[in-house]
């Protein structure tokens, strides 16, 4: 069984800070490529998630991390020490990148071949792929049956009209078989992952297998609270399923920097884990990476190496579920309300990376009453800059009785609470009276980052007076403060 990675560093596009080894605000090309070596090299991060969805990528990144960094990955091994892990597009989702899929899976084999030549013996660079918004075991079947027989099983196909197999003339194609990593976006696919798991599983020669849940999408989606309350849902339940079945099975968690999307910083790391104890791989995003000093980001990395995995939480499903509907229906409410000042601003969040248009959850359905919405990051952002952070949303669906039971399984609940209140405007105008109520009633103490608030009084004022000119350089400027994006 390979090592299974803790920290996984992504290409969430949630920094402010540019990265110092780039000359673009927006990271690409060969940007990511010194990217990847950078977090295992400096930073101590054992994966890098090479990111297949809604963007453009280097398909011989493998290639030239070989090369460039020789030395390096001699000595730290590519697929043994440390891994990188496409992401790549779901096709029955993304219908227009369907075909990147196949791309994807067929450099598998070449970026084996360029390991071979680097150093004989070298262990297969890449031999996992992500599969993101997962809905069914078909789907990832789908995958790990088109590698065996068509990319890897091209190996003993002979040509028509000769003796010759397509091994023999280019030569074998390895590795044999891939681990396709579930990504659960929804809630409700988040509470099926074990069941999903156990479907596909049943046939499956392996003793081990990584799943993902997700953090940003569904909150997003749902809300804060109903997100937490899936994730421990989802986890508690793999964690049976794993003593069902025999076979182990670990969690990937994919937590950013604000509470919203996981409250994963440097100074968090602790209570994050504490959190979520039975996660094995927690994700490492760019304002993690790029908005705090190197050192301080590669202490709380080794830390997060340190500090042991732990059974899951268990949690009482059927009150959780009761929670979660009523919450939820609030927070979408509130959402549809705040609709067009999200999209206002949000159009002035800065990009970090080359992107495509994400067409998940929220924003790919497009049928909440009729609302499309960003992606996570530019939504949060935008929320955070008038001074109304999203994980408030929907809280004023709670009582007292629910809050009591919140706080007993959401463990960082007040922590969390604290931290974004720092950044909120009690005096918002999009704060509504009943909001108002339901966070004074949580009785939370917290100071108030006043740089902060007259910023998102200028951004407020700006909305309602449509003078956008300087909406960026705003929202720059209470991003620094917070030192994440969105």
């Amino acid at each position: 069984m390979a090592k299974i990675p803790r920290c996984m560093s992504t290409q969430h596009p949630d920094n402010v800070q540019v990265p110092f080894f780039s000359d673009n605000s927006e990271l690409q090309g060969e940007d990511e490529v010194q990217e990847a070596y950078y977090v295992f090299s400096h930073l101590g991060c054992d994966e890098q998630m090479w990111d297949y969805e809604g963007k453009e990528v280097d398909n011989f990144v493998i290639k030239k991390l070989l090369t460039t960094y020789g030395s390096y990955f001699r000595k730290h091994q590519i697929g043994k020490d440390v891994f990188i892990t496409p992401r790549v597009p779901n096709p029955a989702v993304e219908r227009s990148e369907a075909k990147i899929l196949l791309e994807t899976l067929g450099s598998i084999p070449r970026s084996y071949d360029a390991a071979e030549i680097f150093q004989p013996g070298y262990p297969a660079p890449i031999f996992e792929v992500i599969l993101p918004m997962t809905t069914s075991a078909e789907e990832l079947n789908h995958i790990y049956v088109y590698y065996e027989h068509f990319v890897a099983g091209r190996t003993n196909t002979v040509l028509p009209g000769t003796n010759l197999t397509i091994g023999e003339w280019l030569g074998p194609f390895r590795p044999e078989r891939i681990f396709v990593i579930p990504l659960f976006e929804a809630v409700e696919h988040m509470l099926a992952a074990a069941e999903v798991m156990e479907t596909y599983l049943r046939d499956k020669p392996v003793e081990y297998h990584r799943v993902f849940l997700a953090r940003s999408d569904p909150a997003m989606n749902s809300g804060l609270i109903t997100t937490v309350l899936a994730n421990k849902i989802a986890l508690y339940r793999l964690e049976q399923l794993e003593k069902r079945i025999g076979k182990s099975l670990y969690p990937i968690l994919g937590v950013g920097s604000p509470p919203f999307r996981g409250h994963m910083k440097p100074s968090t790391v602790e209570q994050v884990v504490r959190e979520y104890p039975s996660v094995q791989t927690f994700t490492i995003q760019s304002a993690f990476k790029y908005d705090h000093p190197a050192l301080e980001v590669s202490q709380a990395i080794r830390r997060l190496h340190e500090l042991p995995r732990q059974p899951a939480q268990p949690v009482e499903e059927p009150r959780c579920l009761e929670l979660m509907e009523k919450y939820t229906r609030a927070y979408r409410e509130a959402i549809v309300n705040l609709a067009v000042v999200i999209n206002n601003v949000a159009a002035y969040v800065p990009r970090r990376r080359k992107r495509k248009l994400h067409i998940g959850l929220f924003g790919y359905s497009r049928n909440v009453n009729g609302i499309s919405l960003p992606r996570a990051i530019a939504f949060t952002a935008a929320l955070y800059s008038i001074g109304l952070p999203p994980e408030l949303l929907g809280l004023q669906a709670l009582n007292n009785e629910d809050i009591r039971f919140l706080r007993q399984v959401y463990l960082n609940f007040d922590a969390d609470m604290a931290a974004v209140l720092r950044y909120t405007d009690l005096d918002s105008p999009f704060l509504s009276h009943e909001l108002r109520q339901a966070i004074e009633r949580l009785g939370i103490a917290f100071e108030i980052d006043t740089d902060h608030l007259e910023i998102s009084r200028r951004v407020v004022d700006a909305i309602r007076q449509q003078r956008f000119h300087r909406l960026e350089e705003w929202i720059l400027q209470a991003a620094n403060l917070r030192q994440f994006l969105g």
